[in-house]
């Protein structure tokens, strides 16, 4: 995976809440697993921004309800800290669901803002976004 600007902090637990910010179907969603992310032995992992996680469906299309796909994280509340020395932290933790391991996103709009971070490493995320910040 592509490595990103900024350092950003540990943000999301597995299990976690989190919203759907796409036209998916699904609403709410818990982070399951992260995937390529690292851990210390004994440590449970972590997501942060621009992370590829797992996750499953909470709310939503009752079609689509407990059922696990691919996500990335666009946004969390805990603040990180940029190269520019500026932090960043949004109002929500979001998701966007992606529909095959190249990082394409399952729906055709995201709500809300998306982070610079996920745009250096998820282009096509970037690409339906409202606005990048």
């Amino acid at each position: 995976m592509k490595a990103i600007s900024g350092r950003v902090t540990r943000g999301l637990n597995i299990g976690s809440n989190v919203i759907a910010a796409d036209n998916s179907g699904a609403r709410i969603v818990r982070i399951t697993g992260v995937k390529h992310g690292k851990s210390a032995k004994g440590r449970q992992q972590y997501a942060k921004v621009a992370d590829w996680v797992k996750v499953s469906v909470r709310a939503g299309k009752p079609e689509m309800k407990g059922k696990v796909f691919d996500a990335v994280v666009i946004r969390q509340r805990r603040a990180y800290r940029r190269n520019t020395g500026e932090r960043v932290a949004f109002e929500d933790n979001a998701v966007v669901l992606l529909k095959d391991d190249k990082g394409n996103p399952q729906g055709t709009q995201i709500k809300g803002p998306v982070a610079r971070e996920v745009h250096e490493r998820w282009a096509q995320v970037a690409k339906i976004a409202q606005f990048v910040l």
